[in-house]
């Protein structure tokens, strides 16, 4: 980035990002979306999704530079300082590449559907009843039934959120690798799950799927009563993310590892 650069100010329609909105107004000379070279998003990591969903759908391929006034904000950078101006912070922030998993789902009554998930995609049960999933990869059945709550698969950046949670492992960014992780398994109960190569083609299908009813959610697009889901990373729908020095993503992936 240069200090030419143009930056457009994209804003969550929480009070705390409207109050941090107005509060930069005046700071910099702002251009529209259509125009800028890198986007401002103000928020939290679930609008920062939105915005990015946003850009794949709509085919554009511009820097994100993401601003905390949400919660968590594992994805956003820190407020500004005294003295710190938003163009001073661009220029010096740090790209990192990000690749969304594509989810191809198909319904138990033949509708299919095709998602992206910068975070991760999950297979749920709908019902008080156990989901059963055959797994394959690269076409070939590496299990026969997994029998649980469901499963999920992580990139690398959202191996620090539901994936984390679920006890899967974190993954290094540039890895090219995703965390396979069951949600809650009871057959076969010691599974911890598997990292697989970004290259993977992954096929889960539902077993018994009238009587064990399954979900499938991309981030924040879900698809119910799926039959047969296929996942794989996808290389050419690639987006930037921007990262404050000393507070890079990377950064916070290592501090993750090392909480006690």
């Amino acid at each position: 980035m240069s200090n030419d650069s143009k930056l457009a100010l994209i804003v969550s329609d929480s009070a705390k990002a409207q109050d941090g909105a107005r509060a930069l107004l005046d700071s910099h000379p702002w251009v529209p979306a259509n125009e800028a070279d890198v986007l401002v998003v103000l928020g939290g990591d679930g609008f920062l999704l939105h915005v990015l969903h946003d850009l794949l759908d709509r085919g554009i391929n511009k820097p994100v530079y993401g601003m905390n006034l949400g919660t968590i904000g594992f994805l956003m950078n820190g407020p500004l300082e005294d003295g710190e101006t938003m163009a001073g912070r661009v220029v010096e922030a740090h790209r990192v590449p990000v690749r969304p998993l594509c989810m191809d789902a198909i319904t138990q009554s033949g509708q299919k559907f095709s998602y992206y998930a910068f975070n991760e995609v999950s297979l749920l049960r709908e019902t008080r009843q156990t989901a059963k999933l055959e797994i394959r990869i690269n076409g070939r059945v590496r299990m026969e039934e997994l029998a649980g709550d469901g499963i999920l698969l992580a990139t690398p950046v959202g191996s620090t959120a539901y994936n984390l949670s679920a006890h899967g492992p974190i993954l290094p960014l540039g890895s090219r690798m995703v965390a396979m992780t069951p949600l809650n398994p009871f057959r076969p109960r010691r599974w911890k799950g598997a990292i697989l190569p970004e290259s993977a083609q992954v096929e889960l299908r539902i077993l018994e799927p009238g009587k064990r009813p399954v979900a499938a959610v991309a981030d924040q697009k879900e698809v119910r009563d799926v039959a047969v889901v296929r996942i794989n990373a996808t290389a050419e729908k690639e987006l930037t993310l921007l990262f404050d020095p000393g507070f890079t993503l990377e950064e916070r992936i290592f501090a993750e590892q090392f909480q006690v």
